[in-house]
């Protein structure tokens, strides 16, 4: 009887089951850090993928073979237009978790095209004096603060859309009492990256992956092909035995959707952060994305995604030990023809 002669781990990881395609386009950010900060801010923002190239940079990493010396780094650049808070919500804490207290909506700016996203917004002239009312007679129970942060994909080079996206961003930083004010303070306001995040830190990547659709086995798993001799009648691109008659183990390989999943990549480190997108965009445009126009965060490494998907950028729940004083010194940045 055919058998393994030696043990092997098995093929496909148990940890991101199911795999099935992601409820949401924009990811909803499930889990926030724990900061210290001085002064409130927000701790995460919202881009869009644009694409990748690469750059040469004088490595800061101590212990490193190559530190002091000039390093080839692969980057992601992403385009990060200016979001508007749209609303302040409240929470409290109870046995159950946090519930919502109350929420404090504005009239955003006509050119945010709000109303292409939430159709039944109303903000009457007594909106913010009941929910101020409200916030002054429970000021003990406010146990966190969070903006609703709507995109600008108007303002972006690659993008065709008119309607914003909206996350909702935890503030961190400071006491209760002066987030309320910072939320309170900015709303209606344009937030910048250079606001949430500094060159040189660390952060984590909140995404959707690039769907590939129905799969099979070999592909969707990695499991090792079958030899095609005449007498294999079952087929080769398949697994072997799917289940004892007991029935098929959730464990088991099978076909199924593959791609366009919600992950999170810890960890990435922040580049360089610009202004200007025509500094980093190469010649001819980033493929199927085009001239970044507005800001843009330079990440090492790849992200998940193809162009133009919506990336979550959220501050390090897990942070190295690590802590960077500043970016790396950037010596080159690759601006050739990515077509």
């Amino acid at each position: 009887m055919a058998r393994r002669k030696h043990s092997a781990p098995r093929r496909g990881s148990l940890g991101v089951r199911p795999r099935k395609r992601a409820s949401r386009l924009v990811p909803r950010i499930k889990s926030w850090p724990q900061v210290d900060f001085d002064t409130p801010r927000p701790l995460a923002f919202l881009g869009y993928k644009a694409g990748m190239t690469h750059v040469i940079v004088i490595d800061d990493r101590p212990g490193r073979r190559t530190y002091g010396q000039e390093i080839f780094v692969p980057v992601t650049v992403i385009e990060t237009p200016p979001m508007i808070p749209v609303a302040a919500r409240f929470y409290e804490a109870t046995v159950h978790g946090f519930k919502t207290l109350t929420e404090l909506w504005v009239d955003p700016p006509e050119s945010l095209q709000i109303w292409r996203r939430v159709k039944t917004l109303s903000v009457d002239e007594d909106h913010r004096e009941r929910v101020m009312r409200k916030i002054e007679a429970n000021i003990n129970n406010v146990a966190r603060v969070a903006l609703l942060l709507a995109s600008q994909p108007t303002l972006t080079g690659g993008l065709s859309k008119k309607v914003p996206d909206i996350i909702e961003v935890k503030i961190g930083g400071g006491d209760i009492k002066s987030q309320i004010e910072y939320a309170l303070n900015i709303l209606g306001k344009e937030i910048k990256i250079t606001d949430v995040f500094n060159p040189g830190q660390f952060i984590d990547v909140i995404g959707v992956t690039k769907g590939k659709g129905f799969q099979g086995v070999i592909k969707r798993f990695g499991v090792k092909e079958l030899p095609r001799w005449h007498k294999h009648r079952k087929g080769s691109r398949r697994i072997g035995s799917r289940s004892p008659g007991i029935g098929a183990l959730s464990t088991v390989p099978q076909p199924g959707q593959m791609g366009f999943h919600r992950r999170t990549e810890y960890n990435k480190r922040i580049i360089m952060i610009g202004s200007n997108g025509y500094e980093i965009t190469p010649a001819g445009g980033f493929p199927h994305y085009g001239i970044v126009r507005s800001d843009y965060i330079v990440l090492a490494g790849t992200v998940q995604g193809p162009p133009k998907r919506p990336i979550v950028l959220r501050w390090p729940i897990r942070p190295p030990k690590w802590t960077p004083e500043g970016p790396p010194k950037v010596v080159y940045v690759s601006l050739e023809s990515k077509i």
